[in-house]
């Protein structure tokens, strides 16, 4: 057991100062398998409820809520909103201002989601208690007139910030409050943006660790077709035990691939996992999409889209998650139908034969591990070293938050909140360059 936990360690402690031949083909013919998770760490890791470790750490944090789609306009009906095992309704004011508020009502219960949208306040069909943004009471018209009982209550409220499109909402003590980071996309034109979700039927961290796994891209995606839209078949496809490298960052950690694409090229592809739930993937030459998996509760998760361009607006093609996702952003293709799997297409067209949505390749893969993995049966090989790094940073994360110590990426102060080291790249690479190299130009360019 000692050998083989060394053996994890080495994967990941070299950093990006270590040779990408840290995995070589010689190391991946090891036959040392090892789960990395107890039970009680993968309960830790999963579990995001009121009062549990990583719920509470998730709260430092802001986190997507709802899309701004959902509350177009002033007065509109409101949104009921489940995040983090929490039952909220998120509704825009008359002024447009968007506040998250506790479903039910402080007097008895009631779900505000059946509430009246008026007046700057989100009004009780029961007995007329009115709330405004803020959680504050005001008015309880049953009461007797001339009365400030409605001045005693404060109605559960999370503050929120739209940005690009989404509602971010901050769950934790308010005098805790993080700035929200200046990542590139927030900054974007508004044509430059495309954003939406999709909810999948199983745990965060599952969703999370697709986004952290690159060596999944040279099976799960691939097609079999000539001019296939998606990765390029010919670097994915053609070697598919990337050499892999992660990089301790203040963000969370920077995964780097590399595929031999020809004889003096490499695949090269920079990712990122950045705290709490997020994945920074390249998007094209001159873009990248970042994923947000948002906890709803422990079994089910909303993965949030932010895709942009730097360059240029997105063409009206771009702005979709495809016909396999509904405008309530759930999935036609699901564990109830068996993703709607064509085994001919299977053996002729593409390697699932289940469409070809990326996305639902991915829910694929990670809700049919079932809604809450247990990874103490795991055996992992050295392709799942990125995996194991992120896991290892989030152990580490969510322990230290136990102990007093504030979160990484917790942005306090604005000469700390700049993001260009927060690269993702896709791109072939000479031989003759190494990722360090390239990665050092681009923070140049």
């Amino acid at each position: 057991k000692a050998e083989i936990t060394g053996y994890w360690d080495s994967l990941i402690q070299g950093r990006c100062k270590s040779s990408i031949e840290r995995f070589s083909p010689e190391k991946r013919k090891r036959n040392d398998i090892a789960s990395m998770l107890s039970k009680k760490e993968n309960e830790l890791l999963t579990q995001t409820g009121t009062g549990t470790p990583m719920g509470e750490l998730f709260r430092r944090y802001w986190i997507p809520a709802v899309l701004s789609e959902e509350i177009p306009v002033a007065d509109c009906p409101p949104v009921q909103v489940r995040l983090l095992g929490e039952e909220l309704v998120a509704f825009r004011d008359s002024r447009g201002r968007v506040g998250l508020l506790d479903e039910h009502c402080s007097h008895r219960g009631t779900s505000l989601y059946y509430g009246r949208n008026e007046d700057c306040g989100l009004r009780c069909i029961y007995h007329g208690w009115k709330y405004d943004v803020e959680g504050n009471v005001l008015e309880t018209p049953a009461e007797p007139p001339g009365s400030d009982f409605r001045k005693k209550i404060r109605h559960k409220a999370y503050p929120c910030k739209e940005v690009a499109g989404i509602v971010f909402a901050f769950m934790g003590p308010k005098e805790e409050m993080p700035l929200f980071p200046n990542y590139e996309w927030a900054g974007m034109p508004q044509d430059h943006v495309y954003v939406s979700k999709v909810c999948l039927d199983c745990n965060y961290l599952q969703g999370l660790e697709g986004d952290c796994d690159s060596s999944h891209l040279s099976y799960l995606h691939k097609s079999f077709e000539a001019g296939a839209v998606g990765f390029e078949n010919e670097g994915y496809a053609a070697d598919g035990a990337p050499r892999l490298e992660t990089a301790e960052t203040d963000y969370g950690i920077r995964m780097i691939s590399l595929r031999k694409s020809g004889p003096e090229t490499n695949l090269f592809r920079v990712t990122n996992f950045v705290m709490p739930c997020q994945g920074f993937i390249p998007g094209g030459m001159d873009g990248m999409t970042t994923h947000y998996y948002v906890p709803i509760d422990d079994t089910h998760v909303w993965k949030y889209y932010v895709v942009c361009k730097r360059t240029r607006p997105l063409r009206e093609e771009e702005r979709t998650l495809g016909t396999d996702v509904g405008p309530d952003y759930k999935k036609s293709r699901d564990l109830h139908n068996h993703y709607l799997q064509d085994r001919k297409a299977q053996k002729t067209q593409t390697f699932v034969g289940i469409g070809s949505t990326f996305l639902v390749h991915d829910a694929c893969a990670t809700e049919t591990m079932g809604p809450i993995y247990d990874r103490s049966k795991e055996h992992l090989a050295a392709s799942d070293a990125t995996v194991i790094a992120v896991r290892k940073f989030l152990l580490k994360a969510v322990k230290s938050f136990q102990a007093g110590e504030e979160p990484p990426h917790i942005v306090r102060g604005s000469a700390t909140n700049t993001f260009r080291h927060l690269v993702t790249i896709s791109e072939k690479l000479p031989t003759t360059v190494s990722p360090e190299q390239r990665l050092a130009q681009h923070r140049t360019e």
